[in-house]
């Protein structure tokens, strides 16, 4: 039985949107109660439209953002309960690699003194950080010569290697990729991509993969979580995802992805109405005001998150007919 690295639970953050002397506060609601686990070994990839807080639910499992409820299970201890100190320790173990490398660069840095940062944050012997950098650079496709050079002497997909190896550089057992290809150009996507999958081949790496681009999801993913509004409407197996999508959004998001051959004919489902606001979602599902398949139990009542044909759903559609 595959054990769950991560595990998370009934996770929420909300955020301070206004406050005034003589009004409620308002919040805005940027992951409500998610539950995923990641299996040891696997890609989790986390998909949804933007705003749709894929992006925030990578901070808070990381605790870079601090969540407001839930729990975040984390090789059996549950870290929302840690101290800093304690989420020091952790954090050798779960590491990160950003959008765009450039911002996350320091760029007064040489290549060398960004991968020894971690090293001495985690107290690494200083007679083992030499040769781990160069071990490193070298694994991500990057070579000696470049440590002695800063962050605006390299391109796109050269500073995306140097953020992929500072997180590697403790060898963590997680690593939250949040839009890490987004930035580039597509022929070097696939390098990217390409590299992370020979990295968890390595190093028996996890990764929460975090993206918009659907294309780039199937890839590289294992299973596939939709996100919608803050909230997880489908989490499936990548090819039963991709193959045949149930809840109508991911429908509708899976409809847009382009096909290879001009030939093809492909249904595309286009969605009436802009995304609700987060600090005022409609009640029911979330999903209502945009859904071609709207029931009236739909404008009233929430639908859970349940198994539907070895998947997770949360539609009434499928609910009424487990019923």
């Amino acid at each position: 039985m595959t054990t769950p690295l991560l595990e998370v639970k009934n996770l929420q953050k909300r955020f301070l949107a206004s406050k005034g002397w003589f009004q409620q506060p308002t919040y805005v609601h940027a992951v409500n109660g998610v539950n995923v686990t990641v299996n040891e070994g696997e890609t989790l990839g986390i998909v949804g439209e933007s705003g749709c807080g894929k992006s925030t639910l990578g901070r808070c499992i990381l605790r870079l953002v601090e969540p407001t409820d839930g729990e975040i299970v984390f090789q059996g201890n549950n870290i929302r309960t840690f101290t800093k100190a304690d989420m020091h320790n952790v954090r050798r173990n779960m590491q990160m690699v950003f959008q765009n490398p450039f911002d996350t660069l320091n760029p007064k840095l040489t290549i060398q003194h960004i991968l020894t940062e971690p090293l001495i944050a985690h107290h690494i012997p200083k007679e083992d950080r030499q040769s781990l950098i160069e071990e490193t650079i070298e694994i991500v496709g990057l070579s000696k010569r470049h440590l002695s050079r800063y962050a605006h002497e390299f391109s796109g997909g050269q500073r995306q290697r140097i953020g992929i190896a500072r997180a590697l550089m403790l060898r963590p057992k997680l690593i939250i990729a949040d839009e890490p290809v987004s930035a580039l150009d597509v022929s070097i996507q696939s390098q990217i991509l390409n590299l992370l999958q020979d990295l968890q081949e390595q190093f028996s790496l996890t990764i929460l993969f975090i993206s918009h681009d659907l294309r780039v999801v199937e890839h590289i993913a294992d299973r596939v979580a939709v996100m919608y509004l803050g909230e997880v409407i489908e989490l499936a197996k990548k090819e039963e995802l991709f193959q045949r999508p149930m809840h109508p959004y991911a429908q509708s998001l899976l409809s847009s992805v382009p096909v290879s051959d001009p030939d093809e004919k492909k249904e595309r489902i286009l969605l009436t109405g802009d995304l609700p606001s987060p600090s005022n979602p409609p009640k029911g599902c979330k999903f209502h005001t945009r859904c071609w398949a709207c029931m009236d139990v739909c404008k009233t009542e929430a639908p859970l998150l349940k198994e539907v044909e070895g998947r997770m759903v949360a539609c009434h559609l499928y609910s009424m007919a487990g019923e």
